[in-house]
């Protein structure tokens, strides 16, 4: 990964909900801009615009629209939570249903728009505050992963430490690639398959 560009970081920490909500109506109105023109001319002043606030109130909170992508980005990492991790069936046979799971939480957390997905993978730049997000999630998601491999008794390898870095790279990665471009295979296939494939390596199948 590049090194964090300060550059990037955003210029205002809300401290009170009205400076909040104008940040969350910048985030929002770069989203939509984004998506209807492009990365390119995806300018400032049509994000301003969008959000009905001054080129002058937008600056206040971002030095420029890399910084935007980057805040997007982040807040995307954030949503990201596998919430449903403790709810995982745990008894015996029950492997390919937990694993589907975390591939089906994968999906669903990349569904929104796959033109702003590709963009965020594609155009942004890394900042001080997406390297921490980036940092924070992985370690809270194969945390996560590596309690359930190391309470399932279907799981063989002994190693769950690697294991849960492993699958946890495959998922994220694989479903990234895939919803940015969801054409390219069906859904439900991809899921079937990697649910398969990282079933098979848990067990040790031959």
């Amino acid at each position: 990964m590049p090194p964090a560009d300060r550059r990037l970081q955003p210029r205002r920490k809300p401290r009170q909900v009205r400076a909040e909500l104008t940040r969350q109506r910048i985030l929002t109105a770069a989203a939509h801009v984004f998506a209807e023109h492009g990365y390119a001319a995806g300018t400032t002043n049509r994000i301003a615009e969008r959000a009905r606030i001054s080129i002058g109130s937008l600056y206040q909170y971002f030095p420029n629209k890399d910084a935007i992508l980057a805040a997007l980005l982040v807040q995307h990492l954030d949503r990201g939570a596998w919430t449903a991790a403790d709810e995982i069936d745990l008894s015996p046979g029950s492997l390919p249903a937990a694993i589907r799971a975390l591939v089906r939480d994968a999906i669903d957390n990349h569904r929104d728009d796959p033109a702003l997905l590709r963009m965020m993978i594609e155009e942004a730049r890394v900042s001080p505050e997406l390297v921490e997000a980036m940092e924070r999630h992985g370690r809270s998601r194969v945390t996560q992963v590596r309690d359930l491999l190391a309470r399932h008794p279907d799981v063989a390898v002994t190693d769950v430490d690697t294991a849960a870095e492993l699958i946890v790279t495959t998922v994220e990665l694989n479903t990234h690639k895939l919803m940015a471009a969801p054409q390219s295979i069906p859904e439900e296939v991809f899921a079937a398959e990697l649910v398969d494939m990282v079933t098979r390596y848990l067990r040790g199948d031959r």
